[in-house]
């Protein structure tokens, strides 16, 4: 799969993942928030998908940076900058280079860390979905360094994700509409980083899925189960 293939692969992932957890996103934000994440989420997605066949594909990096252009306008509240912005910094780590592999995943991952910290004046411990992306770039740097193949780095990042966003039950919120209810907000994981951990379980299984359909059904690697959805 080339790099642009596997780019589009990974948004498309992505999008559909935050179309079909709506309410599940929703329910979650509207434990202390305002409860809009889910649908702000998935209003943006589905601009992305209804004009996925019109986007600049000359590049990996200008696919993203028209993804990010669309959630950056079309996305309500605190999400559409904040992802817009991880994908507007994500285009500009790979501006140089067509080819995208372990090392640019990993450079695009940190741009677009550093960009939602800037945008949202937030960093790790704040109850974000940095709390669960920051480990989620930890891990996939040691995979890199260690010349991890991309699906078992898949596998393993969705684990991350997954414990790092239940871990976020144990922090107060100092960020968004969750911070302005104080110690209520303990008790419950932040939306934004569960969404990340239901991304990746999803693009984990997806990318296994791809994979065992390419070798003819012939997959050596433990199953794939797709991620139970609040549409499934």
């Amino acid at each position: 799969m080339t790099s642009l293939a596997a780019t589009e692969f990974v948004v498309h992932s992505i999008a559909q993942t935050a179309v079909d957890n709506e309410k599940e996103f929703g329910d979650l934000d509207a434990v202390v928030g305002d409860g809009d994440f889910g649908y702000s989420l998935a209003r943006g997605f589905e601009i992305v998908l209804a004009d996925w066949d019109s986007f600049d594909r000359s590049s990996p990096s200008a696919f993203l940076k028209k993804v990010g252009m669309v959630i950056s306008g079309r996305i309500g509240g605190t999400s559409g900058p904040l992802w817009g912005t991880a994908f507007l910094r994500a285009s500009i780590a790979v501006k140089d280079t067509g080819e995208v592999h372990g090392a640019e995943a990993l450079a695009m991952l940190r741009n677009a860390i550093d960009g939602i910290k800037a945008r949202g004046n937030s960093d790790v411990g704040d109850k974000t979905l940095l709390d669960a992306l920051v480990p989620v770039a930890d891990a996939l740097e040691e995979d890199v360094a260690a010349g991890t193949d991309a699906a078992p780095t898949l596998r393993r990042l969705a684990k991350v994700a997954r414990r790092s966003a239940d871990q976020t039950s144990m922090l107060q919120a100092r960020r968004g509409r969750a911070s302005y209810t104080g110690e209520r907000s303990i008790g419950s994981p932040d939306p934004g980083a569960v969404a990340v951990a239901v991304i990746l379980e999803r693009l984990s299984a997806e990318w296994d899925a791809r994979a065992a359909a390419s070798a003819g059904g012939q997959h050596t690697g433990p199953p794939a189960e797709r991620p139970t959805s609040s549409t499934d």
